[in-house]
């Protein structure tokens, strides 16, 4: 809870004055039945109507006074529990910016959505409820138990009897209901997950006519959540009824009791009538208080997984003194070994040694899992090697200002993605002081322009989230053009022409050969077509170098590489298919 309620910053001080007005509320509150015994015993029962007056304005103004105290502490405790969950949705967001991809590996996205939103939720109303009831309820009981003192010492030990059998009800079923509190957000990851799955997949799921299976397995997910509700709920819902109980029993003794102490003397009728509005309100925070212990109990389970991304720190770290320019485009691999986990002797690429001059095509080609992507996301430093050293421009990539490096080594992932917003909008992530007449020779470029110029708004069409409103072929000529807005050092294009035409791809690489050739270019590809025109070409096979040569003397030598040319030149399909 300490950390995170470090995120409170400039709230603290709201929920300062919400827990001094909260006890300004309960002062006004505890003081008025002990007038109103006043005006019964010295008022009404001597016939004294100045006194009746008397107390009966400072009833009112006290009343008034506890109105507004609990206004303002509502006012003041909304506040800070609002500013608080911004701020620790602020840091989580600004947190996982940081993150390498081996970071981003340990969380599911599902897991991160829930954890932004109903776990962040969880934690305001929790927050509100410490502030406001959980100040207020022990305050309430101490002084309400004290007065009762004050009034009748004897008739006040009966009330502890009652107190003791709430707080005995009331600790088992917290007990048991933290248990299944800590499943419930578990569940949410699991029905988020479903959900998101299902939307994002959508034209999938009807394509296959899945609906039915999906209903399925959502309604399962939320069965499961219902389930672990309802065994909760029914629990605490049997503190309700354990305090009536406990109320009953007080009324019934503090009449009997009362009774006999008035007959005897000992106690006025004033003092009985105060004494069952203090019994009430002792009673009365003692229920408010579980309710703040559910909260609590609740919220805890999601303070732990809010904790898990606020505590995450990044896997890639900038050197004290960073480089801050990257002098060309040559990249060395020094005999390189990369695992995705730590500690693990199992390898996604193991003795990697590789030496690509700045200005050189580069194409990348093996079967499926062969560890293509992995060897590119080491050269912009997304992931670190496990062993070796990567070099750009002649240094370490470990030794440069990581966003110096990524702005010099530009990539176009497997997975393309564009952002809701306009195409320049979208075309300006590379560059975001790009002017649209680069951003129209970009595009050229990518060959992007020949659909752009058909749309009825050109570069100002509006592309929707994740680009659904756009072909693979477009989106992945509009992730090219981006990339080539950054005007990098290194260029890596990680299947990314995989969607256009064999007659596209070839345009692209001759505007890339004619527009920057002073560039590294790095294409890896599925197709033979894409890569055999490169200076070079490196044929991966389980995460080592089977071949690093031109494509006519990989022909002559390389028996994998002569394999997959000879099944898509005879028209035998994909290379890691069976042919």
């Amino acid at each position: 809870m300490r950390r995170i309620l470090q995120h409170l910053g400039r709230y603290r001080r709201d929920s300062i004055i919400c827990i001094l007005m909260t006890a300004f509320e309960v002062v006004m509150e505890i003081l008025l039945p002990f007038i109103t015994a006043r005006i019964i015993d010295d008022g009404l029962s001597a016939a004294n109507m100045p006194v009746v007056y008397r107390y009966g304005i400072m009833m009112i103004v006290m009343a008034f006074l506890s109105l507004l105290f609990g206004a303002l502490a509502g006012k003041f405790a909304a506040s800070a529990s609002a500013g608080l969950s911004a701020n620790l949705r602020e840091a989580i967001y600004a947190n996982i910016q940081t993150f390498s991809f081996s970071n981003i590996d340990k969380f599911s996205v599902p897991g991160l959505v829930t954890r932004m939103t109903t776990d962040i939720t969880n934690v305001q109303y929790a927050f509100m409820m410490v502030i406001r009831v959980a100040v207020r309820s022990p305050l309430m009981f101490v002084f309400s138990y004290a007065m009762c003192i004050y009034i009748n010492p004897k008739m006040s030990l009966m009330f502890l009897v009652a107190v003791v059998f709430l707080i005995a009800v009331m600790a088992g079923i917290m007990v048991y209901t933290i248990k299944i509190f800590n499943q419930v957000f578990r569940r949410y990851d699991d029905l988020n997950a479903s959900v998101q799955e299902n939307i994002s997949a959508i034209r999938v799921v009807k394509a296959f006519v899945r609906e039915e299976y999906e209903d399925s397995k959502f309604a399962k997910a939320s069965s499961n959540l219902f389930r672990l509700f309802v065994r909760a709920e029914s629990k605490l819902a049997l503190i309700n009824p354990a305090m009536m109980i406990a109320v009953y029993f007080c009324i019934i003794s503090v009449a009997w009791l009362g009774a006999h102490f008035i007959v005897g003397g000992s106690l006025s009728t004033g003092d009985l009538t105060s004494l069952f509005s203090y019994i009430m309100g002792l009673l009365m925070s003692l229920m408010m208080l579980s309710m703040v212990v559910v909260m609590i109990s609740m919220s805890m389970a999601s303070i732990r997984r809010i904790r898990e991304v606020l505590d995450e720190t990044p896997d890639l770290k900038d050197p004290e003194n960073p480089v801050m320019e990257v002098k060309d485009g040559s990249i060395d691999f020094n005999d390189v070994s990369f695992s995705y986990k730590k500690d693990s002797e199992k390898y996604a690429l193991a003795d990697i040694d590789l030496h690509i001059r700045s200005g050189e095509t580069i194409g990348v080609i093996g079967g499926t899992g062969s560890g293509k992507s992995s060897l590119v996301n080491l050269i912009c430093r997304l992931y670190d090697v496990s062993k070796g050293s990567v070099c750009v421009g002649g240094l370490d990539v470990r030794k440069y200002d990581t966003e110096v490096l990524r702005d010099q080594v530009s990539v176009v992932l497997q997975k393309n993605t564009l952002f809701s917003g306009t195409i320049i909008d979208n075309l300006r992530w590379g560059n975001p002081d790009a002017t649209e007449e680069e951003c129209i020779e970009a595009c050229k470029m990518a060959c992007a322009d020949e659909f752009i110029d058909r749309l009825p708004d050109g570069y100002h069409t509006w592309i929707e989230r994740g680009g659904n409103n756009v072909s693979g072929g477009q989106k992945q000529r509009l992730c090219i053009a981006r990339a080539l807005l950054k005007k990098p050092k290194i260029l890596i294009l990680d299947d990314s022409t995989s969607a256009v035409d064999t007659a596209t791809d070839a345009k692209i690489r001759e505007a890339f050969a004619r527009e920057i050739p002073g560039t590294t270019k790095i294409i890896i590809a599925q197709r033979v077509s894409s890569v055999e025109h490169a200076d070079r070409i490196l044929v991966l096979e389980d995460g080592r170098i089977s071949g690093f040569d031109s494509s006519e003397n990989l022909l002559k030598n390389n028996e994998i590489y002569r394999e997959i040319y000879e099944s898509q030149v005879k028209g035998g399909g994909d290379f890691d298919q069976p042919s």
